[in-house]
């Protein structure tokens, strides 16, 4: 095959690889015989048999042992992926989202802190036209500015004017706009976008995204002491690591286990924005 010399038993491994990759040969295919092999590419037996054998050693071959030619072997399902920080972790799987003809992202968190950074990516490959969904459907829980928040709350406990739950619903309300009108903007290319908000009658203990009801990531609020100065003073306070908690992911595709936590999370949101939640306006 090269013209002036047998191949070698990598350049033999390397063509029939070749073969698999491009679906020439498929999982649970039997190779020709081993003979067969030696007549098609001019070489010895010995040859084939090493190159089999670093086939086998790839994980894409089974059965190399046996007395019949071996078989394609099936590929290896990978494990969950190891947890990284929400900043790192949401945008990937968001962007993946988007290439779906009709997006649907539910989330319940304390804020849009997260979701702004990442949806960058996806409205930017959008706006540069490598990705058009027809529709979009954004939903988000946040909680109510009525209640007494758990987190985040002044370390010497709250006053008739709590500056620290000011400032937490200052940033719910501006953010929420911020992502109203990124995603406003996709209507320009002829998306039908919707999103709206509701407000949740408690303080969400983890943040939770729903994507396409295939997938859901999770990731809990460390509450942590920490100080913040503003131009009124300090404030000292119990508050989150929003953007820095580790994103757990579920996919449906995984296994039953996935599956079942994808399904019951969604009914939970569901569940949520069809009973205790009301009306968001963001003031």
């Amino acid at each position: 095959m090269n013209g002036s010399s047998r191949l070698s038993p990598q350049e033999i491994a390397d063509a029939l690889r070749e073969r698999i990759r491009v679906g020439d040969l498929k999982a649970g295919d039997r190779l020709p015989t081993q003979a067969e092999l030696a007549d098609e590419f001019g070489v010895e037996r010995g040859a084939v048999r090493q190159a089999l054998r670093a086939l086998q050693d790839d994980g894409l071959l089974a059965g190399v042992s046996k007395g019949s030619p071996p078989r394609i072997a099936e590929p290896t399902p990978t494990g969950p992926e190891e947890p990284q920080p929400t900043m790192v972790g949401l945008a990937p799987r968001l962007t993946a989202a988007f290439s779906a003809p009709h997006v649907r992202i539910d989330a319940a968190c304390l804020t849009a802190e997260s979701l702004i950074p990442a949806l960058g990516e996806p409205l930017r490959l959008i706006h540069g036209g490598q990705l058009k969904p027809a529709r979009i459907d954004v939903r988000i829980l946040l909680p109510s500015r009525d209640i007494s928040l758990a987190f985040p709350v002044p370390v010497d406990g709250r006053g008739d004017d709590d500056p620290v739950h000011q400032r937490w619903l200052a940033m719910r309300n501006a953010q929420g706009h911020v992502l109203r009108h990124n995603l406003q903007t996709l209507r320009s290319h002829g998306i039908d976008v919707s999103i709206t908000f509701r407000a949740l009658p408690f303080t969400p203990p983890v943040k939770l995204y729903l994507l396409n009801g295939q997938e859901a990531l999770m990731a809990y609020y460390m509450v942590t002491r920490r100080e913040e100065s503003t131009d009124t003073g300090t404030l000292d306070m119990y508050d989150v690591l929003g953007t820095e908690s580790l994103l757990f992911s579920f996919e449906k595709a995984t296994g039953q286990r996935d599956a079942a936590f994808v399904e019951e999370s969604q009914k939970w949101f569901d569940a949520l924005w069809e009973t205790i939640t009301t009306d968001l306006t963001l003031s």
